[in-house]
């Protein structure tokens, strides 16, 4: 069985993965990962869901990749996990992570690359890496800080303590919390709910948003001035601003392009 599955309908990609019981990151499950995400490059959907099946999200890190490692090795490992994070993290599409239980390590970083994240009130997170004398390396300190400031940040991987979904609401890591038998259905809509929405539009969001956080808001205005109105010749725009006209709000259908 592959660790890591894709499945599309329609406008709508699912990265799902399965490798029981932890579902734990080793050489298999980055890449399927990373086949995965290539494969969405090569023909990209209009919202991408990532989720997980089993009793965890991940167990985290297979601590077994980590024996014997020297420094070399190991910068290329996190050169490696830093591209997976990248890339899914630059889909010029709105992606969502659906969070159902314990989210550990690699895993809660893959999150942390999404724009979304929901979460079931049973679930938890945590870079534990500490326990193995590490620190997580594949963009979690800096993506929690994006979220939640430096010293959350601070606070989550240096003490290597699990939290709660509803603490790390709270602290704007994760954007909803759900009951446990919600989750599924709340991910799924909300995912087809954006895979039917204006892709182009979504994508420059997240381009001025990378913009802001790379150099703050005359970085971000200097994008939404140098590109923002290329919207104005897309075919979404052009229709759902006719629709408006002539039917009201709430009516518009788009395609994507």
């Amino acid at each position: 069985m592959k660790p890591v599955r894709l499945d599309r309908d329609g406008p709508l990609a699912t990265i799902t993965i399965d490798s029981p019981p932890l579902n734990l990151f080793d050489t298999e499950m980055i890449k399927g990962l990373d086949r995965a995400i290539e494969s969405l490059q090569a023909d990209l959907p209009r919202a991408l869901l990532i989720r997980a099946e089993g009793r965890v999200v991940s167990g985290g890190v297979n601590v077994a990749e980590f024996e014997g490692l020297s420094p070399a090795q190991g910068s290329k490992l996190w050169s490696e996990l830093l591209s997976l994070v990248d890339r899914v993290e630059a889909l010029p599409l709105p992606v969502v992570f659906a969070a159902h239980g314990l989210t550990l390590t690699a895993a809660f970083e893959l999150s942390l690359a999404c724009d979304l994240i929901l979460a079931s009130e049973s679930a938890s997170f945590g870079l534990v890496e500490t326990v193995v004398g590490l620190t997580p390396s594949m963009g979690g300190p800096q993506r929690l800080a994006e979220r939640a400031g430096s010293g959350r940040a601070r606070q989550l991987v240096m003490t290597g303590d699990l939290f709660d979904a509803s603490t790390l609401e709270r602290w704007n890591v994760i954007n909803e919390v759900l009951p446990d038998d919600q989750l599924a259905g709340r991910a799924d809509s909300l995912s087809r709910r954006l895979a039917e929405g204006p892709t182009l539009a979504h994508a420059m969001t997240k381009r001025i948003l990378r913009a802001y956080v790379e150099g703050g808001v005359p970085a971000a205005d200097r994008v939404t001035r140098r590109d923002a109105a290329e919207l104005f010749a897309t075919e979404d725009l052009i229709g759902a601003v006719r629709t408006f006209l002539e039917e009201g709000p709430g009516n518009a259908r788009f395609s994507g392009r």
